[in-house]
Parts: structure tokens; sequence; C-alpha cells
């Protein structure tokens, strides 16, 4: 599946007619009949061919003057793989859109983020995207004013602000004009929600949708089996965690089910929802399209068993970019259990108290701002990785270093390698868990070559990496089925009785 597939009108078709839900998010589908637009999957009756314009987002069906199907809510289809796995300005873009980033900063905040104009971000949005910057953004609102209209008792006045809207009456005409409901119309559509009791201030409950096949074992196995004490913990079956966001702080509670992740969200700012969504959503890599990633592993017939044997791996990312690339350094030549206990001193010296009536989460993780105050003279690590933590912390304090959504790949690998105590396993880690490249490869990681040579593939980093280029653009995800073949912790659900 490649971009521009809307333009594929037989392929279109053929999704549409089979109401394959593998293709949500990818396109979508405006009757020009009924003036409606839907995910390919939706359960009614498909129209006739000839009926049928696709379109690439959901913002440019809203700016061609379709509504949002009642039945199939495409504006609720997972995010389109493309930004995921790609590195131009395009994809760039969007994932700082995604990020909240024109609702917090406007389109010239969007721009200086990625060194260009705002005409030249706004032209090629269009061109890709039949919709600009703030048409995209404004969609996003809308879905994220369903979300908060449909699954709480906020008054709508909070909700219009919560979700972006700068007032009431630009929410009101909004609302209307993509589901053709008024915000009090929407509220009553949702069973036993009309009379429902308020809920409890700042807490959500939502279910955040996949493409399947999804497999949970890798994904949360890693993210419990690494997670740093008083900032993360697995409890009651979820892997739970707490959430720096631009306007407070959070906690999630994020739980894996056959056909969704079950979503538990306290917020200290409502504003923060899409943000934090969308950060959970790239933490668990569920835009991703495990049929096109798992389809091209399986052309090597060393790598197809494991493939086939527990299809649907995604590769565990992060919440925060300059986060991970803290604890990447604290876990050079340690063990699991010693990166966490590094990472918990930090977090009780220099992390900021929350609270957490519902389980045991006790700090934010430090800011590049307070880590970067601290005596270095303080860590209990030997000299030279204190040294490469703290040049690291201190040029992500003073801005000469970023890593964020918006990061371009290959500029922030090699501001990285420039740094001291920054070798290619380190580097690859970041690249994969924080920027998230789809093709970061770890050719020197031990569970790797030992998997490799398990299997029959070659096992020397130059061998290897000449074999894996076959399995590229998805050399990240070869890495999770690689390392899958240990018995490791960050391999099974905690409580899996393996």
């Amino acid at each position: 599946m490649q971009n521009g597939m809307h333009t594929d009108t037989e392929r279109c078709v053929r999704a549409v007619q089979s109401k394959d839900g593998r293709f949500d998010g990818w396109f979508f589908t405006a009757v020009l009949t009924t003036r409606i637009y839907c995910r390919p999957s939706c359960p009614v009756v498909p129209p006739k061919p000839q009926n049928m314009t696709f379109h690439p987002s959901a913002a440019a069906c809203q700016q061609a003057g379709f509504r949002a199907c009642k039945r199939c809510r495409p504006d609720t289809s997972p995010g389109s793989p493309e930004w995921n796995r790609r590195a131009d300005l395009v994809a760039r873009a969007m994932r700082l859109i995604a990020d909240g980033v024109v609702d917090r900063e406007g389109v010239p905040g969007l721009a200086s983020r990625l060194g260009y104009s705002t005409r030249q971000i706004e032209r090629q949005l269009l061109a890709e995207l039949g919709a600009g910057p703030l048409a995209l953004a404004r969609a996003q609102r809308a879905q994220t004013a369903r979300l908060l209209i449909e699954t709480t008792r906020l008054p709508m006045a909070e909700i219009a602000f919560a979700a972006g809207f700068s007032s009431i009456r630009t929410f009101n005409d909004t609302v209307r004009e993509v589901f053709a409901l008024s915000p009090g119309e929407l509220r009553t559509r949702v069973p036993g929600r009309g009379s429902a009791p308020t809920a409890t201030p700042g807490v959500l409950t939502l279910r955040l949708p996949f493409r399947a096949p999804l497999n949970p074992d890798n994904l949360f196995g890693h993210l419990a089996a690494t997670a740093v004490p008083g900032v993360e913990e697995w409890r009651d079956g979820a892997y739970r965690r707490t959430l720096r966001l631009p306007y407070g702080h959070g906690v999630v509670a994020l739980t894996p089910m056959p056909d969704h992740i079950g979503c538990r969200l306290t917020l200290s700012d409502m504003r923060d929802l899409t943000v934090a969504i969308s950060r959970c959503r790239r933490m668990l890599d569920l835009d991703a399209d495990p049929v096109a990633v798992d389809g091209q592993l399986r052309t090597d017939p060393l790598l197809a068993p494991l493939v086939d044997r527990a299809p649907g791996r995604r590769v565990p990312r992060t919440v925060d970019e300059a986060e991970f690339a803290v604890r990447a350094v604290l876990g050079q030549q340690v063990s699991t259990a010693a990166a966490r206990t590094h990472a918990g001193r930090l977090v009780t010296a220099h992390g900021e108290t929350v609270d957490d009536p519902e389980g045991g989460l006790t700090h934010l993780f430090p800011s590049v701002e307070a880590l970067a105050a601290l005596d270095p003279a303080a860590l209990a690590m030997p000299a030279t990785r204190r040294a490469t933590l703290t040049t690291l912390v201190g040029r992500l304090a003073d801005g000469t270093l970023h890593l964020g959504v918006e990061s371009d790949w290959e500029e922030s690998r090699a501001r990285l390698l420039a740094l001291p105590g920054f070798g290619p396993w380190t580097v690859e880690a970041v690249a994969m868990r924080a920027l998230g490249d789809p093709d970061a490869f770890l050719p020197t990681d031990l569970g790797v070559r030992r998997a490799a040579r398990e299997l029959g593939l070659p096992s020397t980093p130059a061998a290897l990496t000449a074999r894996a280029a076959q399995w590229r653009p998805w050399r990240a995800y070869a890495v999770q089925y690689l390392w899958a073949t240990d018995n490791h912790p960050i391999n099974h659900l905690p409580g899996d009785p393996r």
C-alpha cells in the first residue's frame, strides 16, 4: 500500500465493496448522492461506483462539503500509517498536527518547528491531503469534541475549550457541519448517556482502535519489564504511567483487548486530551499497518515462521522522546534491572510528584531542565557515562539538540552520533523507540545477534545488515520478531505463565 491510494479508484472501489477494514484510515469514501463520507469498512450497503469519490483525509472530505457517516464514524478510524513510515515534510507536519501544535501555536508555530514558510507547508499539505493545516487541525478538534461529548458529562462550554475551539459558537457550528447533529443531539444518541451521573472530574474512559492483527506480548511486555518505578507500573492487567503534557500532567492506564486498547485517562487539564491520546497511540504503535509489515518480512524464509507464529508485533515506543534518550544512556552496558534502578533514583531525586489514588505512580519523569541543573557528582555511574548523560541533557535543555515527533530522523542520528558516548546501538535505539523510524536497525545488539545465529541468519553486524536489506523499510519490526525468540520478560505480558 502506498501513498496516494485514494487516486487508485478501482482499488478503492474493491476495498469498499469488500468492506475491508485494513484500509480504514488509508482513504475515505465520499458519496455524491448523500453528501456523506465513510471509512472503507462501513457496514451499510456500498453505493454505486459512479457515486463514490475518494479523499486522502477526513479533513479533505469536510472541506469538500461532506458530513461524517453516523454508522461507521470515519473520524475515529486509526490514523494513516503513512505518517509513521515517512520522514518527509508532510509526514512530520502531520505528526505535529496530531500532537496539537496548530491549536497551541498556530500555523506559524508549525512552520517554525519544521523550518519552512507557512506558505510552503500549506501548499504541500493541500497537494497531498486535500486540506491545509488549519482544516486538518479543525477535523481533529471535531473528533476530540465528539469524544468528550459522548464519553463525559462535561458541560458543552468546557468541552469546546478542552477540544481547542476558540469560542462556543465555532464549536457548535463545526460539530453541526461535520456530524450533521448539534452537540446536544450527539450526546443523547449515545445509549444510556442521556441521564448518566457525572463521572469523576478529569477522568475519561475510551477505546483506541488499531489495525488487526496486534500482538500485545512484546509491546506491553517491553513497557512493563523496563518500567521506571514511580513513573510506570503494570497493575490489574494494564500498563500505567504518568504523562508530562503541554498544559498539565496526566496518568494513563492502557489495557490490551482483542479488538481495541482500553484507555483510562486522568488529566489535570482537559485541553491535553488530544495530545495525550496522540502520544499513547504513538507509544503503542497503533497506526501501524501490520499486513504490509508482516507481508514484507515473510518474504525472508528464515523470518517467515516467526511472523506466522505471532503476527502483528508492534514496536514499543515512548510518550516522551527526551525521556527515552536519557533512559537509553542509563541502560548502556547494564541489565534491565540496573537501568530501572538508575532511572528510579533520578525520578525520586528530580521528578515532580503527582497524586495517583488508583495506583502506585508517584512522579513525572524529570524534565531536561531539572536534569541539566543536577550535580554530576551525585550520579552513581561511571565517569564516562556521567559525561554522556550530562552532555545529552545539556544539549536538550539549551535547544541545540531537539528530539520530537517532527524530528528529521537522519539529522537527529547525526547529531546524536556527534555526542560523546553515543555509539550506533544507542543512536538506533533512540531512532527506533523515540523517533519512530520503522527502519531503525540494531545489528550489534546481543539479543539480535543471538537470535540471528539460532535462525541460521548471518550473525556478524555487517553480514546481518546486508541480509536485512530485504526487510526494509520495516527493519525495526524485524528486530521485535528476533528479540521475541528469547524468553526474556520483555517478550511476555506480566503474569503470562510461560
